[in-house]
């Protein structure tokens, strides 16, 4: 409807927009964050948690209804025809910009449980945002290092039954757990640096992933494994995407079963797992990089 605005009009509307959606919906969180942190009856925390991830779809659905209102996206969404809300899933994706996330959001918002992120305990005391973070149930990582280990052993072993602990609210209520593989976003002077194997990829950091299964194998059974491209763009900013500067965006979900001796793994002390679930990481990180260069390749030949 607004396509014709000029590209920094379309971006500043866009933030303008999203601010103010923000700024209406987050005193609700924080009252049902409030009365879930208060209040010890389980059917009540239940009944707040369901709330407050409605609210985060709203959020999220209105961003999206922005987008909408002020681009013209070409949406390639691939592979998304039979996910449910009523599943458990592992998603991981390629990493190119901060355009990644909403551009997810976008194509997987009301079809998957609310995606959630692995944080850092520490950031639980970031101010409102940790309170939000516990409101929507993000798991907070207890990781202890090496060094904090070899100086207490009894140390090992308990940043995975703590984070067990943490996301044992999940057994009953789906939920989707995303990563970044790459750990960072790519760009050409860290592929040189990391000197990666991969033609359009950074190589990916197996252990996070492992951390994640190891804390909720029980309950993962499911990867989403996520290959999104932006085609005529090499280097692609969130500011791009809130302009309207991106013009397509390819989405490629597979669907595929977590081997089952990778569910509940000790990636730390099992090194036989540890060596085969790199093995498989890499494996799948070469078919993404097939697949980017197949849409790419696709892309330069229709110019």
């Amino acid at each position: 409807m607004l396509h014709f605005l000029p590209a920094p009009v379309k971006g500043t509307l866009a933030v303008l927009l999203i601010l103010l959606s923000t700024l209406i919906l987050f005193p609700f969180l924080i009252v049902f964050a409030l009365l879930k942190l208060i209040l010890p009856v389980i059917a009540i925390r239940k009944g707040c948690t369901v709330v407050l991830n409605t609210i985060a779809r709203v959020w999220i659905g209105f961003n999206n209804l922005v987008m909408n209102l002020l681009h013209r996206i070409e949406w390639d969404i691939r592979g998304a025809q039979h996910l449910s809300r009523e599943h458990w899933y592992f998603v991981t994706c390629n990493h190119q910009s901060w355009a990644d996330i909403p551009a997810i959001q976008y194509v997987l918002n009301s079809r998957i449980p609310l995606l959630k992120f692995f944080l850092k305990k520490e950031l639980i005391w970031v101010p409102l945002l940790g309170v939000a973070w516990w409101a929507l149930d993000f798991p907070f990582m207890h990781r202890h290092t090496k060094e904090q280990i070899a100086k207490n052993p009894e140390l090992k072993g308990k940043d995975i039954a703590a984070t067990e602990a943490a996301c044992e609210k999940f057994r009953y209520t789906p939920v989707t757990i995303f990563n970044f593989m790459e750990g960072t976003r790519f760009t050409p002077a860290k592929h040189k640096r990391q000197n990666s194997p991969y033609t359009h990829l950074l190589k990916p950091r197996a252990g996070g992933s492992a951390f994640v299964l190891g804390a909720m194998g029980d309950m993962l059974h499911t990867m989403l494994d996520v290959t999104i491209v932006y085609p005529g763009m090499q280097q692609v900013g969130i500011w791009d995407y809130l302009c309207g500067r991106i013009k397509t965006i390819v989405i490629d979900i597979r669907t595929r079963d977590i081997p089952e001796q990778f569910l509940g793994l000790d990636y730390e002390n099992d090194r036989a797992t540890r060596v085969e679930f790199q093995r498989w990481v890499s494996d799948l990180w070469a078919e993404k990089d097939a697949l980017i260069e197949s849409i790419r390749s696709d892309d330069r030949q229709g110019a």
